[in-house]
């Protein structure tokens, strides 16, 4: 028989109930701001779905009726430097997090109608959810994306679970500054089992972050029901997992909710670390809009009608009642303060009556507003130092390229202590697998963070430190298919948070990973990410070719507030380069290519690696060409001025990539080319670029999926030839 000993959590998984001396003692006027700001949500959620219900609410409208309680108790708690991030349904969150910014603990809601303050702010929330021009993200996040800095609500999300890795970074940021600051991420039962959540909450674990995980269980994942989500149904079990202290709540009980949420405030802010915390809540009705559940027929109408007596405002109204803190008359009083709020709200942004009801169309933004705020205008450069390799103000000499990696990102350390460094094994195998970070760890232990494997997690979380503001962080992907892996973060979260919040958010994050092709890693380690990066207009890319220019444009990249991808290629860690040797501060313009070599039969556009094997063929084949090294390569960043130049001189354009046909970055390129300079090109554009499969690990079939010199020699014999000046063979094909 074998020897069995029963195992316990590291952590405590406790459920709180309230009692009747837990309400008393609570008190009437903590009771009485419960009630007041219940009341706001409902009427203004009562208003939104009026509003749906006469097709003036564009898009979904997800109601937090019937869960209010969830989001009173625990930000009551709060101060507006602590933040919230939120989910679809989000807009109890936000509103009782505006709330507390803005109340004054001198009005009395069963007095006077709300202040003008108030009015103002529901006023904004409400455009907002209506997409107009006044709203807080201008018209452009909506019901789903709600957002005010000041109030510290950090944002709602329509990704499920995609605000819980920014809300880490954000309590990374608060720990770091250690003033006892906390965050809360709200999320519903269905993203409690997408990778995301998981992912960070064993980082939160891990480095202690004052971070509360708030599961509104509602029992559905739109009409999936929790028993088929998960065989676990008590949700703040994950705990036990990541040695979290999690705390189990009746949701429809606010001061049960408030009882959790200060033990797990308490510990936040003592600094031990993480708590999760589950509230069983109820919506109302079905996923989005003014109608039940039940009209859909995955819920029964007398499950609704039973979870609707357990009302959390009717609740904690009947308490107070009791306890005799509140009347029945007051309570209706403040009840209609909130309700003709909400009618002079909508009033506001509305005209007409009936079926002629309709937005007043002065509050719409104007189209075009549309693309302003994609990425920020680069005024942080004003007085930043410009040089090139053949102008340089100080000593240039040969360096390795990984040198030069690892020199201008220490001394960029030194000079900015908002900088630090997160991936996988940085911190170990003589600056990471490549060198990258050499001896930055023993110079700065505390800003070189290992991760463990987990790129949505820790991908997300320097998101989160990067819109929080207070620090730059910088990110090592392993290797660039990786990406596919934070996909969500990295494309849905970082690259759309300035535009999608208003336009005005500086999201100061600097990517570096490498293009590994020809290093027999296969298929899904050999990316080169360009094309992808290029499909989202809110990253910068940059892909240096020369020691030189990495050390400008990773300056460049550190002192912009966009996000940035710097790329690296194997093939040029090791080779030697023209790069500074004493003078490791300046930058290269960001959007500025570079003619590398001149010339009039036709024009390269090339990047990264692939710089030197065009220059290396031309001159081997004695062709006339004029190669222009891309340097920037996100949309906003080409230069198509230094570009135009270049073809309406030579006619002809070839654009040279090592990547495969497919997620390919010449593609971009050579459309916008053919839009913009069709009548100076003599012949379509041509481009040179690998097979249509990814590259595989057998050598020889790796060598045929990626640009080599050989490919672009014959690629450039074809253009001489298309040209009527064709090579002589041996030209065509020297070593």
């Amino acid at each position: 028989m074998p020897k069995i000993t029963h195992l316990n959590y590291v952590e405590p998984w406790l459920e709180v109930v309230s009692t009747p001396a837990d309400w008393k003692k609570l008190g009437q006027a903590e009771l009485l701001r419960m009630v007041y700001y219940m009341h706001v949500v409902r009427a203004f959620e009562e208003a939104v779905l009026n509003l749906e219900k006469a097709g003036l609410v564009h898009g979904p409208a997800h109601s937090s009726i019937g869960q209010e309680g969830g989001a009173v108790a625990p930000i009551m708690l709060l101060g507006s430097n602590d933040m919230i991030t939120g989910a679809h349904r989000g807009h109890h969150q936000f509103l009782v997090k505006g709330m507390r910014h803005i109340d004054s603990a001198d009005y009395d809601p069963r007095r006077a109608p709300l202040p003008q303050t108030v009015h103002d702010f529901l006023y904004r929330t409400l455009a907002e959810i209506l997409g107009l021009a006044d709203g807080f993200c201008k018209g452009r996040g909506g019901s789903m994306h709600l957002r005010w800095v000041e109030a510290g609500a950090m944002g709602t999300n329509a990704i499920v679970g995609g605000g819980v890795p920014i809300a880490n970074g954000l309590a990374w940021a608060q720990k770091r500054r250690n003033k006892g600051e906390v965050t809360f991420t709200f999320f519903g039962d269905g993203g409690v089992n997408i990778g995301a959540v998981p992912e960070s909450m064993n980082l939160a674990a891990l480095w202690d972050l004052p971070i509360c995980f708030f599961i509104e269980n509602n029992g559905y994942a739109v009409s999936t029901t929790l028993e088929e989500e998960t065989k676990e149904t008590r949700l703040s079990s994950r705990g036990g997992a990541y040695a979290i202290p999690a705390y189990r709540v009746d949701g429809m009980d606010p001061v049960a909710v408030r009882l959790a949420s200060a033990m797990a405030i308490e510990r936040m802010r003592a600094g031990q670390g993480p708590t999760i915390i589950e509230a069983i809540v109820y919506r109302y009705f079905h996923h989005g809009g003014s109608v039940p559940g039940s009209a859909f027929g995955y819920r029964p109408k007398d499950e609704e009608s039973s979870w609707m007596e357990k009302d959390p405002l009717e609740r904690t109204v009947r308490e107070m009642i009791r306890l005799k803190w509140l009347t029945a008359e007051e309570n209706q009083a403040i009840r209609r303060h909130c309700t003709e709020a909400m009618q002079e709200t909508a009033a506001r942004l509305t005209e007409g009556e009936g079926a002629k009801r309709r937005i007043r169309p002065a509050l719409w933004p104007k189209p075009e507003f549309r693309d302003q705020g994609l990425r920020g205008d680069l005024s942080e450069f004003a007085g930043a130092r410009f040089e090139e390799l053949e102008t340089a103000s100080g000593p240039v000499g040969e360096m390795k390229f990984i040198d030069a990696v690892a020199r201008v990102m220490g001394r960029r350390m030194e000079t900015d202590e908002r900088i630090f460094c997160m991936g996988e094994d940085i911190h170990r195998l003589k600056g990471g697998t490549n060198g990258a970070t050499k001896g930055l760890a023993d110079r700065f232990p505390d800003r070189i963070i290992p991760t463990p494997i987990a790129e949505q997690g820790f991908v997300g979380l320097a998101g989160g430190v990067a819109v929080e503001g207070s620090y730059r962080p910088v990110v090592e992907l392993m290797y660039a298919d990786f990406a596919l892996v934070a996909a969500d973060q990295l494309f849905n979260q970082i690259g759309k948070a300035r535009h999608m919040f208003g336009g005005d958010s500086a999201v100061p994050l600097v990517l570096r990973t490498k293009c590994a092709m020809g290093t027999g890693y296969g298929s899904q380690h050999s990316m080169d990410p360009a094309g992808m990066y290029a499909m989202w207009p809110g990253w910068r890319i940059v892909a240096p070719s020369t020691p030189f220019d990495y050390v400008g444009l990773m300056n460049s990249a550190l002192k912009c507030d966009d996000p940035v991808l710097v790329i690296e290629h194997t093939d040029l860690y090791n080779v030697g380069g023209p790069g500074p040797q004493e003078d490791l501060d300046y930058c290269i313009p960001l959007g500025k290519a570079k003619v590398v070599r001149k010339g009039s039969a036709f024009t390269v556009l090339t990047y990264l690696a692939m710089t030197r094997l065009a220059l290396q063929a031309a001159e081997d084949m004695g062709v006339d060409a004029e190669i222009i090294d891309l340097r920037s390569l996100d949309r906003a960043g080409l230069d198509w001025a230094t570009i135009g130049e270049s073809i309406r001189k030579t006619n002809s354009v070839v654009v040279l990539e090592q990547s495969p046909l497919t997620v390919s970055y010449g593609a971009m390129v050579t459309d916008e080319i053919q839009r913009r300079f069709f009548d100076h090109l003599d012949q379509p554009v041509q481009r040179i670029h690998g097979g249509e499969a990814s590259p595989s690990v057998s050598k020889v079939l790796e060598r045929a999926a990626f640009v080599g010199l050989e490919e672009i020699r014959a690629g450039f014999a074809r253009m001489m030839a298309d040209m009527g000046r064709p090579v002589a063979a041996d030209a065509a094909s020297a070593a």
